[in-house]
């Protein structure tokens, strides 16, 4: 293995290399047994001898304790095998690298839908019916609030700051106090979590919906009482994640402490309303923004103060002021989140936690100050970007935050959008809005092996594709490194027992994983070049022919024997030294009925530089992806909880409402800005899907507020919320 530590500006091998692979909108790999229903997901992979189903039994009360099951209601159901009951069993997913213990809470309640119970039968439909019959008893407890207005304990964080807020913000000529809410949202991925369990001795191998198996087998080897090494994890093929799958769930636990116990195998699958009641959901948000500026439109003051909630004992709060701490400069800064503890479904990641709502707020209120000030929104912005991080004082690695914003105003026509309220259509008004998009980049440590014999590779690491192309990307860097058509690379994935990458979340999933297979590529270029009797730097390799040093050879003669590198990549001293994040600029238009507040998005732009873009159809459709997260947010995602007892009410697709193909206009376009990082990573890339999402859904209040003349402070924007808004605003 040979490890690399990214310390310094790294070379653009990339755009040396000939091959044109890279940045290619090549087709997803996995896309044709995807649409053809023959992916072999963790609920479809084929039934070993023996097994047995497994469904969740939850807790009907917020808080208090189990005493005992009455298993007469049941009796008469055939094929019943057992009721598990297991201190290992977990109350709820963990969060993936976030390296925590899981939660095992024995016989205690902690939340309305907690798994308390497994029940195991012959086929589903028998599991199904006793775990809805089954009687529990329960030792009920003051919950102390399930609802963030009445919460059972609150903790306040220490601020955050850079400058002097007070002393800025009372001096400041033009101010604007702001609060904003947001209420909780959900992965809603499309395939429910699953998992299918098996034991060969001491040694278990589980079938998951994962995202981040380096960590799951670690969390599962924690939950089950093993050492990681008697764990194997296999999710070659994820149908979508978005945060709710980062760590290992109850599903999986549970699966896993059956199987050992009967002796067989016990797969179980969650239906969509479990999904919603046990795995974690995005905290709602009440969130306080202050700008203070000049006349002329300085910003001299910056505060973004947040109240999140979760659950006792969970670590994880909202990041809601991720990026309000280093997209605009000024002379005091000052940021504060307020822990509310509930008895309801645990908080954690869901779609770029963090900016995904914070930007919701902080970028709508950027808007509020510029109409303050009776400026342009874009001239705002521009305005006031600082020369570095006004937190840390680190320069940006990259940054074409100002190219988006003028570049994205041309082309989406904002010099014609006139003044609030002027346009319109019939009943319809017509509104333009703009907002910015920050999302910071991370790289996290990962590890691939790349094998090469002849004309044809293989790449291996444990890496998950959730549907963002991991399989066709890394096939893609390895192609291009390697001087061979993408149809002769190979692409392992998803299987513990191969190297253990970064995984799929936080978008660093291809600039991580990306990184130790062109590192490792790499290293097999250099003994190529050693074969050939060249310097790794003369060496070229393009469609299978090596030439280095006046000769040349086809890779198929010259590589006789395998040759197999592997190679580690981890963040080093670039990550100290400079901030890296992707930036973008949202435009949208919206239609804003007079009489019955509907809200139509009648297009999008957006205009993104996310560094080296490693696959055009596949980054564009992840950018895509998230501006539609963004317009739901915007419009319709609201989860609503049963305030007396915390129980989720929105609890399938049905009552939960995500954005639908009639809510997303045809006209959703991406431009991508050239821009290569060269602090961020050896591939020069970023990540892409969450900063899509990162300040979508504000362009969009914004552009309501263009067309109305009405600002609204509660998302999301419902007609009752907007009919309310134009009759206050008479």
């Amino acid at each position: 293995m040979k490890d690399f530590t990214m310390d310094e500006a790294q070379p653009r091998l990339l755009d040396q290399t000939g091959m044109g692979i890279i940045g290619k909108p090549l087709p997803r790999r996995d896309g044709k047994l995807k649409v053809s229903g023959t992916a072999p997901y963790a609920a479809d992979t084929p039934h070993p001898a023996r097994m047995a189903h497994g469904v969740l039994v939850r807790a009907t009360i917020p808080r208090g304790r189990v005493a005992g099951f009455d298993r007469a209601g049941i009796a008469d159901i055939d094929g019943v095998i057992e009721i598990v009951t297991d201190a290992r069993l977990s109350r709820n997913p963990t969060q993936g690298m976030a390296g925590e213990a899981t939660v095992q809470p024995g016989d205690e309640v902690h939340y309305h839908g907690q798994p308390i119970a497994l029940v195991v039968a012959e086929t589903f439909e028998a599991a199904r019916d006793a775990a809805q019959r089954l009687t529990v008893r329960y030792e009920t407890t003051d919950p102390g609030g399930v609802s963030p207005d009445k919460p059972k304990d609150t903790e306040i964080a220490d601020p955050e700051t850079a400058g002097d807020f007070d002393a800025a913000w009372g001096a400041a000529e033009v101010k604007v106090d702001l609060e904003f809410t947001t209420p909780s949202h959900v992965s809603a991925a499309m395939e429910p979590h699953a998992a299918l369990a098996e034991w060969d001795g001491d040694r278990v191998t589980l079938k998951g919906s994962q995202q981040m198996l380096r960590f799951n087998r670690n969390e599962l080897a924690d939950s089950l009482g093993i050492d990681p090494s008697k764990v194997r994890i296999l999710s070659p093929y994820i149908g979508g994640g978005f945060g709710s799958k980062l760590g290992i769930g109850p599903e999986a636990v549970a699966a896993c402490v059956a199987a050992e116990k009967l002796g067989r195998p016990v797969r179980v699958v969650m239906p969509r309303q479990t999904v919603f009641d046990s795995v974690l959901r995005r905290s709602e948000t009440r969130q306080r923004v202050r700008f203070g500026a000049t006349r002329d439109g300085r910003i001299t003051a910056i505060s973004h103060d947040d109240t999140v909630s979760n659950l006792d004992g969970e670590s994880f709060a909202e990041p809601t002021t991720q990026a309000s701490q280093f997209l605009y400069g000024a002379d005091g800064l000052s940021f504060t989140q307020t822990v509310a503890r509930i008895s309801a479904t645990p908080a954690g990641s869901v779609r770029a936690p963090g900016e995904a709502v914070g930007m919701l707020a902080f970028e709508a209120a950027l808007d509020e100050l510029a109409d303050k000030l009776g400026m342009d929104p874009v001239d705002l912005r521009l305005k006031n970007l600082p020369e570095k991080n006004p937190m840390t004082g680190q320069p940006y690695s990259a940054r074409r935050l100002a190219d988006c914003l003028t570049e994205g105003a041309a082309a989406f026509g904002w010099a014609d959008r006139g003044a609030p309220g002027s346009r319109r259509e019939g009943d319809w008004l017509i509104g333009m809005g703009v907002a910015s998009a920050a999302r910071s980049n991370m790289l996290v440590k990962s590890a691939s092996r790349v094998r090469l014999h002849g004309a044809h590779a293989v790449v291996e690491t444990d890496m998950t594709d959730i549907g963002t192309g991991s399989y066709t990307i890394l096939g893609q860097i390895a192609a291009e490194m390697l001087g061979l058509p993408v149809d002769a690379v190979e692409v392992r994935l998803g299987d513990t027992d191969l190297p253990g990458a970064s995984g799929s979340g936080g978008s660093f999933g291809a600039s991580s994983a990306g990184s130790s297979t062109f590192l490792a590529a790499k290293e097999i270029r250099e003994r190529i070049a050693e074969k050939l009797g060249c310097a790794a730097d003369d060496l070229t390799l393009n469609d299978g022919i090596a030439r280095g040093g006046n000769i040349e050879k086809p890779l198929a003669e010259l590589v006789d024997t395998e040759i197999v590198a592997e190679a580690s990549i981890e963040g080093g001293k670039t990550a100290e030294s400079h901030f890296s994040a992707g930036f973008g600029a949202h435009f949208a238009e919206v239609a804003v009925n007079e009489w019955t507040g509907e809200v139509r998005v009648r297009r999008m732009l957006g205009v993104m530089a996310m560094g080296r873009i490693l696959n055009e159809k596949t980054a564009r459709s992840q950018a895509i992806g998230g501006m539609v997260w963004g317009l739901g947010s915007a419009l319709t995602e609201d989860m609503q909880m049963d305030r007396r007892d915390g129980h989720v009410v929105t609890r399938d697709l049905a009552n939960y409402h995500v954005a639908s193909h009639l809510d997303v206009p045809s006209d959703m376009v991406v431009t991508f800005l050239e821009e290569r990082d060269d602090m961020a990573n050896p591939i020069q890339s970023k990540g892409i899907g969450e900063l899509g999402i990162s300040g979508a859904g504000a362009a969009i209040f914004n552009a309501i507020a263009h067309a109305t003349g009405a600002r609204l402070h509660d998302y999301p924007a419902t007609p009752d919320k907007v009919i309310a808004a134009l009759e206050a605003r008479g």
